[in-house]
């Protein structure tokens, strides 16, 4: 089985998202974390992706559990708006960051308006909270994007905060991390 672990801006609709997908494409290939030319290494579409690199080593919490020379080890990057949560024992449960009160069926149930980009916003059913649908509350990471970086086989090796936090800032927001076991 493999596991991806994915990187998503906490945000709806990122402002001039492919360019943001380039330039941190730049930054991951210039630190060796990635290999600059895509290749077969992907699971997702085409199976395209960029090939971990040397310099994966460094980011990760348990290097020795970075998936080098696995056929599926490398970093796909979706530039559409996608829905990322976790693919085993997912809860889909939410909440409001105004009430507190779980709200997780009417959210979930709001994807279908999400997903083709009649809204990024959602409503709390019990309080009248608006926000972007990424500011409410889930009890497992979970993510609503039009840009997520997919990191095939990285789950278990899990990405070190200072990276995350380093990735974060170059992409202007905080991001959530998904697992996804395929």
């Amino acid at each position: 089985m493999t596991a991806q672990l994915i990187l998503v801006p906490r945000i709806s609709t990122l402002p001039a998202h492919e360019a943001k997908a380039r330039a941190l494409l730049r930054w991951l290939v210039k630190s060796e974390i990635v290999e600059e030319l895509p290749t077969t290494c992907g699971q997702g579409g085409d199976g395209m992706a960029y090939a971990i690199g040397p310099g994966a080593r460094r980011i990760a919490q348990r290097p020795d559990l970075l998936p080098y020379g696995q056929l599926h080890n490398g970093l796909e990057i979706v530039t559409r708006r996608c829905i990322y949560v976790p693919t085993k024992r997912f809860l889909e449960e939410a909440g409001c960051p105004q009430c507190r009160q779980e709200i997780g069926v009417p959210l979930f149930d709001s994807l279908e308006a999400w997903w083709p980009g009649e809204t990024d916003v959602f409503a709390c059913p019990e309080c009248g909270f608006e926000d972007d649908i990424n500011g409410f509350l889930f009890l497992q990471p979970c993510g609503f994007s039009n840009l997520g970086f997919i990191f095939n086989g990285w789950a278990e090796a899990g990405l070190r905060e200072s990276f995350v936090e380093a990735f974060a800032e170059r992409l202007g927001f905080a991001c959530a991390q998904v697992r996804v076991d395929i």
